[in-house]
């Protein structure tokens, strides 16, 4: 099976499989109605202060993967939503949905990786 990534302003399609939000924060502006999630696993999105100082820029994208990296491999909360993660990739279609601007530089980027490398 594998992995999509859509932004959460894009429309949902019948090929999305299992829809998870994997933001912290909930996407400005977006309904319950518009995402048509099935689940919201905010646990797996970094850190607050990580957010914070990523703050979407390009140049730290880097340091942010290896920061972010090192987030999934080491907290607890993570690495139990993670292995979930894996176990439903393994079964249907999953798509991670998140609200960044930037589809090259976020963290639903990383995480996406990292299941795909980890499995």
């Amino acid at each position: 099976m594998s992995i999509q990534l859509k932004r959460a302003y894009e429309a949902p399609a019948a090929g999305d499989g299992v829809r998870i939000l994997v933001d912290r924060l909930w996407p400005r502006g977006c309904t319950r109605e518009q995402l048509q999630l099935d689940q919201w696993l905010k646990e797996v999105a970094p850190s607050p202060e990580l957010r914070k100082w990523f703050h979407h820029t390009p140049d730290r994208f880097a340091e942010f993967r290896q920061r972010y990296e090192l987030e999934l491999a080491e907290e607890p909360v993570k690495k139990v939503k993670v292995a979930e993660l894996r176990q439903l990739m393994r079964r249907q279609e999953i798509t991670l949905v998140y609200g960044a601007k930037d589809v090259k530089h976020n963290h639903a980027v990383v995480l996406k990786e990292w299941l795909e490398r980890e499995r």
